[in-house]
């Protein structure tokens, strides 16, 4: 028994509409790709969805870009303003100047010279020319901030050196200091101690020789 003929119009769950818009969109690009290899035909594919996602699909031997090109110089339809017709000539002209400019690094590496002319090599010589000297100035300019830098260091050490030396001097002259201060201070209780070490009657001494014999 074959399934039921399904109705074309908006399916108002929004559940049931997001599941058949995948199916319907994996099967849609699914038919193209085979009829683009099967038929060796151009395709391409765009498709939003109803939230404003992007889906696309194009051959894998054009572009989409191309496929439009193509659409609008045959059907004669006009899909760029004047401003993306401009916009569309200024990436054409950056596309050109990068490849100049590849070509250009190439001959400058010594790469594909046979095919310039006499005059062409004459500036790539001169183009190269100028720039080991620009670089010579860089590497001296480098140079002599080195060599300047170098300089400030020396002279930093210098200057380090010489107050660690002062302040080790400094620290020896109070070390001195504080010596001699301890070695009298201990010389003067030495004394003290002697003295109160010895027995009473040479410690006092009368101060009348004679005061015996007059008693």
């Amino acid at each position: 028994m074959g399934r039921g003929k399904i109705e074309i119009k908006r399916i108002e769950n929004s559940t049931n509409r997001q599941v058949t818009f995948s199916k319907r969109r994996a099967g849609l690009v699914k038919k193209a790709r085979e009829i683009g290899v099967l038929c060796d035909a151009e395709v391409g594919v765009v498709i939003f969805s109803s939230g404003g996602k992007l889906y696309d699909y194009c051959s894998p031997r054009t572009s989409l870009s191309r496929i439009l090109e193509k659409y609008q110089t045959n059907s004669g339809k006009i899909l760029w303003d004047e401003k993306h017709k401009s916009l569309s000539a200024e990436i054409d002209r950056v596309k050109k100047e990068n490849d100049n400019m590849q070509i250009e690094l190439r001959h400058l590496k010594g790469e594909d010279l046979n095919s310039l002319q006499p005059t062409e090599l004459i500036a790539i010589e001169e183009a190269l020319q100028n720039g080991q000297t620009n670089q010579r100035d860089k590497l001296m300019d480098h140079w002599r901030m080195h060599k300047r830098n170098g300089k400030m260091l020396e002279d930093e050490h210098k200057l380090l050196s010489f107050r660690m030396a002062y302040q080790h001097q400094q620290d020896v002259e109070l070390s001195g200091g504080m010596r001699e201060l301890e070695i009298g201070y201990h010389q003067v209780q030495h004394d003290r101690d002697f003295t109160s070490q010895m027995p009473f009657t040479f410690r006092v001494q009368p101060s009348h020789p004679n005061l015996q014999e007059d008693e």
